[in-house]
């Protein structure tokens, strides 16, 4: 069979499948889970695979499922990446009443993506047509949330890493996979349309304690040593810094107050706070990140409060890779050529496929169909054709570009792109953020 045969059936078999994918998405987007808890989802993408007749590897990082489709002839392994994970958005009306949890990033859309770019590998039968590897892999915890429950995990020598790409590449899930490729939802795009984004910001993580002295706030403020007034002076100190950050750096920081006090008729003795410091390269967050640490300090250095700010690895800046980004395109165009194309160079947010992007060749579209801004009660899906069985094909033929010919796109994409880092680069990289 010639490649354009193989990219047509794979196609037709994710028509096939369209109703149970969709019905899928709908199943996993009604029970949302927050990162390194997606039990109950983890479940429903090991259960959709075994119906494929894979045998997945299951409590990868804790929750993620990893199978693998091989080729005729050995070769690169490509894989489609999807994530497991909800984020808190307690105000949405699909939120989870106990948790808060709501798919409002669109992973459950991923998940659907993913999912159905396997169905029509499987279905189709095209991997014997072609040399290596086929992974489809559902990871978890991509959102960098509730720190404090995962540092207990890490506490507890259930984690190394609290971002779940990461954890993966630390315990080896990806010293098989050779290239990756995975869509995010794209915010505010109802139409059918692909953005193709080059780069992302990365981040550290930090948690902040302010320790000061309780006393009666009425009657004896002044034996007190108020950690809420060192908090708030920290946060000011980072304000101050903020005029000095270079346009090019696209640095964020953004804190927010877990813990304010204790009573409101004590001084407050014990504060907490949680933030990212982003920025578009490793060395702009490195310069940042300890001039927000000397920020925080002097806050608690004014009222004479302890300062404790604990740095953890968070995600690297995301680096895609042209070819593949390409190879994209020219799926989408040539079996939905209404589709619009968007370039949406760098963007400012975070995603741990950055961590991966600096293993291997990597992608990270942005896939319309779904409206609203992202983690708010109005995200939504509109065209799910759009959001899911587009980018779906789009992966599949890929795949079926990739590996034809005994690989040679594949070997080619590799050969001209060499690792930003090995693995043992990137763990000594992340190692070095974490407080000593």
């Amino acid at each position: 069979m010639d490649k354009e045969a193989l990219k047509a059936a794979v196609c037709s078999a994710i028509d096939a499948a369209k109703a149970d994918i969709e019905k899928l998405a709908l199943c996993i987007e009604s029970e949302p889970e927050l990162g390194f808890k997606e039990t109950k989802t983890a479940k429903k993408v090991e259960d959709y695979m075994r119906s494929l007749g894979l045998d997945p590897q299951t409590g990868l990082a804790l929750t993620g499922v990893k199978s693998r489709v091989k080729g005729g002839k050995p070769g690169p392994s490509v894989a489609v990446l999807a994530e497991l994970d909800a984020i808190g958005t307690p105000d949405s009306p699909k939120a989870d009443p106990l948790t808060g949890a709501a798919h409002t990033c669109g992973h459950f859309l991923q998940t659907s993506v993913m999912l159905a770019a396997c169905t029509g590998i499987i279905k189709s039968g095209v991997m014997k047509e072609l040399a290596g590897d086929a992974v489809f892999f559902s990871v978890p915890a991509e959102e960098y949330v509730e720190i404090t429950y995962r540092k207990s995990l890490r506490e507890q020598g259930k984690l190394h890493y609290i971002c779940g790409k990461g954890q993966l590449i630390y315990e080896g899930h990806f010293d098989d996979i050779d290239m990756t490729m995975m869509m995010h939802s794209q915010a505010n795009m109802p139409q059918k349309a692909v953005a193709i984004g080059s780069s992302s910001n990365g981040f550290v993580g930090k948690t902040v304690q302010y320790i000061g002295k309780s006393a009666h706030a009425a009657n004896a403020p002044h034996e007190g040593i108020n950690a809420l007034n060192a908090a708030c002076l920290g946060l000011m100190g980072i304000n101050a810094l903020r005029e000095t950050f270079r346009e090019q750096d696209i640095i964020r920081v953004h804190p927010i107050i877990t813990k304010g006090g204790d009573l409101v008729n004590n001084v407050p003795a014990d504060v907490r706070m949680e933030l990212y410091v982003r920025a578009a390269t490793m060395e702009a967050i490195d310069n940042t990140h300890k001039r927000v640490d000397a920020a925080l300090k002097a806050g608690g250095d004014a009222v004479g409060a302890q300062t404790i700010v604990e740095t953890l690895p968070g995600m690297l800046p995301l680096h895609c890779c042209k070819e593949m980004n390409d190879l994209f395109v020219a799926n989408v165009k040539e079996f939905s050529p209404e589709t619009e194309i968007v370039d949406s160079g760098h963007f400012s947010a975070s995603t741990d496929m950055g961590d991966v992007s600096h293993l291997m060749p990597a992608i990270h579209p942005f896939i319309g169909g779904t409206d609203g801004a992202l983690h708010t009660k109005d995200f939504t899906v509109t065209d799910f054709d759009a959001a899911v069985i587009t980018p779906a094909k789009a992966f599949a033929r890929m795949i079926v570009d990739l590996l034809y010919d005994d690989a040679a796109c594949a070997k080619k994409i590799l050969a001209d792109n060499k690792p930003l880092l090995t693995k043992e680069e990137y763990i000594a990289k992340c190692d070095s953020y974490f407080s000593k």
